[in-house]
Formats: C-alpha cells, sequence, structure tokens
C-alpha cells in the first residue's frame, strides 16, 4: 500500500488513479447559543461553549493521492453500500476508461454486495458467476467479495489497509485538516443545510487553491513494539 503511494504520480502518467478513500460520520450542525465576543486589544475572541444542535450530517470522500484534489464528495447524512458503491461509481465516471485504485479500511460497506455488483457491471463481468450472497460464489462472505475486490485484472481495484492500521489511509489526514478549518468550536451552523453547504464551499475552496499531494515518508517497515 505504501508502494502505491509512493509511486501514484507515476501510475497516473499511464492513466491509472490512486485515491484513498473513507467516511466521515455524525459531523453535527451546531450553533452558538449566544454570540461571539470579539477581539479587541488586549483580549482574545472568546467563544460560549453553550451550543444549539441542529442535527448531523455525513460525508464520504475519495481523495486523489496523486494531485489532493477531492473526488466528486457525497454529502448526506447516509452512508449505506449502496451510497460508498454509488460514491465509487460517480468518481470513476470522471476518467471513465481509466484503471483506479482505492485505498479503504476494512468496514464492511468496503466489501459489500452493491459495491461488487457495481464493479461487475464496470468490468463487464457476468453477473451470473457472482452467486448469492451468504451461500456461494463471489457474494458469498466478506472475504470472497473482498477477495474479488482486490483483483488486480479488474478496472476497479480495492486495496485494504491491515487491521488497526487505518491511520495509514491518506484520507484521515485530509479529514483532519476539515476539522481543523471548518468544523472546529469556533464554527457555527444554524442547520444541516448550512453545515452541508459550507462543507461543498471548502471542499470547492481546497481543490482550486490548496491541493496538493502529501509528502508520504513511510515505506511500510515494521515500528518496533
Amino acid at each position: 500500500m505504501c508502494d502505491i503511494y509512493l509511486s501514484a504520480e507515476e501510475l497516473l502518467e499511464d492513466n491509472i488513479h490512486v485515491y484513498s478513500t473513507d467516511e466521515k460520520t455524525g459531523i453535527q450542525a451546531k450553533e452558538h447559543a449566544n454570540p461571539k465576543q470579539l477581539m479587541e486589544p488586549g483580549q482574545p475572541e472568546r467563544v460560549d461553549p453553550e451550543y444549539i444542535r441542529h442535527g448531523t450530517t455525513g460525508l464520504i470522500a475519495s481523495r486523489d493521492v496523486a494531485t489532493g484534489e477531492i473526488v466528486m464528495p457525497l454529502i448526506q447524512p447516509t452512508r449505506t453500500e449502496v451510497d460508498f458503491a454509488n460514491h465509487i461509481e460517480q468518481v470513476v465516471s470522471v476518467y471513465p476508461e481509466d484503471k483506479h485504485i482505492f485505498i479503504a479500511d476494512n468496514l464492511n460497506t468496503h466489501m459489500s454486495e452493491s459495491l461488487v455488483r457495481m464493479v461487475a457491471k464496470r468490468c463487464n463481468i457476468d453477473e451470473v458467476t457472482l452467486g448469492i450472497k451468504g451461500k456461494s460464489g463471489i457474494l458469498e462472505s466478506m472475504s470472497s467479495r473482498a477477495e474479488f475486490l482486490m483483483d488486480v485484472s479488474h478496472q476497479i481495484v480495492f486495496v485494504y489497509t491491515p487491521k488497526h492500521c487505518s491511520w495509514l489511509n491518506q484520507i484521515e489526514c485530509w479529514f483532519s485538516i476539515l476539522t481543523r478549518r471548518l468544523l472546529n468550536k469556533r464554527a457555527s451552523f444554524n442547520s444541516v443545510e448550512e453545515l452541508e453547504e459550507k462543507m461543498r464551499e471548502f471542499i470547492k475552496y481546497y481543490n482550486r487553491f490548496l491541493k496538493k499531494p502529501f509528502q508520504w515518508n513511510y515505506k511500510g517497515k515494521l515500528l518496533k513494539a
């Protein structure tokens, strides 16, 4: 997986796109109960810790490892297996003839029946050969579905982080950027709709002015206990 990160720019020259993908759930639309006290000479800005909850939303995002761009983000409260499969299909549709590699963690929605069927359709694989979920064939279990999704001969390939190593997924670094710059304690949103619109605006701004590849130095060497 680290080798893929380090070779992402070279792979892009061969029309192979590498993405880091995951969900950020439970993003709260919180409104300050009282106005902020603005900064004055000798006094920092003060934010009342009391807030009003207006509900939550979520984000499914894929980050192009070679360019840093956030591609076709899906901002909505739900994150079902169908939602994730739809997001992946939207990302692939940007360059429909190219090859796509997605780095993801081991969440069950990342190895779902919906995702297998979408990949099979894009790769012109007969659905009859997929079997039946929980009973037979490729769809039988999470492990059989993951094996299918990791097949390097497919146009769409998944590479999964080792267990307990989701920190290796670069999208987590970008989620930290989103939190620090937009979703911090100083932010105030009077509705879920306002929160979602601000997220869309931030992603557009990020893609236009801030995107760049991360300097990835870790090469997969085992760390001492």
